[in-house]
């Protein structure tokens, strides 16, 4: 997704060519920041209030106080959108702890924080993968031990992603000592006696936005949504895989290590939730204005 041309960077919106940051920044130094990342359908941010209760909730587990309330934020957005041409987007809102005079792993105190917006062009889902959904990979999780923090250090996601592009895949699911624990860029689901399996929330996995979604979904289409731990074995075997992110949508997962998952087609379950979120997707979004 190309980045479009306005961006917001401390108070201020600009061309995206001219936004600069210091090299001392600690973002930059040692990726000491949070971000989010979600979609704005014809103008409208998505889940926009989950986004920004996780991104307060990151930044009090990296010891730094929300740096602004919802409704600045909403404002920013809403010029932001506006600046770019509105209809559909995916924004990214970056904060990090902000640049001091020596780089030092202990912050000092009463450091300004650096905070950025930009946007992109969000590309249509395609229906060729709704269709006929998408090939994964599965990989160690070798991540640091608190991705429940939505950080900018992100370089272990990086590799494995990269890994599942050398694959062939659309993305890595991974297993950390033989349980299922989420994919590089999304959330992991399995269809369990006709039900939605989802694994319970812990230090290992990002409370992800869109995997609250899909309860809320699974319920109108009358399916069952449990959390449950997912070993490796049932992952395997199980009927129905389905990845969901901010980004990328609701997707069924039809190989998984070169080997068709239940038929290798996308199952029932996956059509029947996945044909709500598109049509209830405007409930679950917010109207960014200026």
């Amino acid at each position: 997704m190309a980045v479009c041309e306005v961006a917001w960077l401390d108070g201020q919106f600009l061309p995206i060519a001219e936004a600069r940051i210091s090299p001392l920044d600690r973002g930059f130094l040692f990726g000491d920041g949070v971000y989010e990342a979600f979609p704005v359908y014809a103008g409208r941010a998505y889940r926009l209030q989950q986004h920004l209760d996780r991104l307060d909730r990151s930044l009090r587990e990296i010891r730094m106080e929300p740096t602004l309330s919802h409704d600045a934020w909403q404002r920013i957005l809403g010029g932001l959108v506006t600046r770019n041409g509105g209809g559909d987007l995916f924004i990214y809102l970056q904060v990090t702890r902000g640049a001091e005079a020596e780089r030092t792993h202990v912050p000092g105190p009463d450091l300004q924080p650096t905070m950025f917006c930009c946007a992109s062009r969000l590309a249509p889902l395609r229906d060729d993968l709704l269709e006929s959904g998408v090939t994964c990979v599965t990989a160690p999780d070798n991540r640091w031990g608190r991705c429940d923090i939505k950080s900018t250090s992100l370089l272990a996601n990086v590799l494995l992603r990269w890994g599942a592009q050398d694959a062939g895949a659309s993305e890595a699911v991974l297993l950390r000592d033989g349980w299922l624990t989420e994919g590089s860029t999304s959330s992991v689901h399995i269809v369990r006696s006709g039900g939605l399996v989802t694994p319970p929330q812990s230090h290992h996995l990002l409370p992800g936005t869109t995997r609250a979604v899909l309860e809320e979904v699974a319920a109108r289409c009358d399916i069952n949504w449990n959390l449950d731990e997912i070993s490796e074995g049932e992952l395997r075997q199980a009927p129905e895989l389905i990845l969901a992110s901010a980004g990328g949508g609701v997707r069924a997962v039809t190989q998984l290590d070169g080997r068709p998952v239940g038929d290798g087609r996308t199952g029932p379950v996956f059509r029947r939730l996945c044909a709500t979120w598109l049509a209830t997707r405007h409930e679950f979004s917010t109207e960014c204005t200026e």
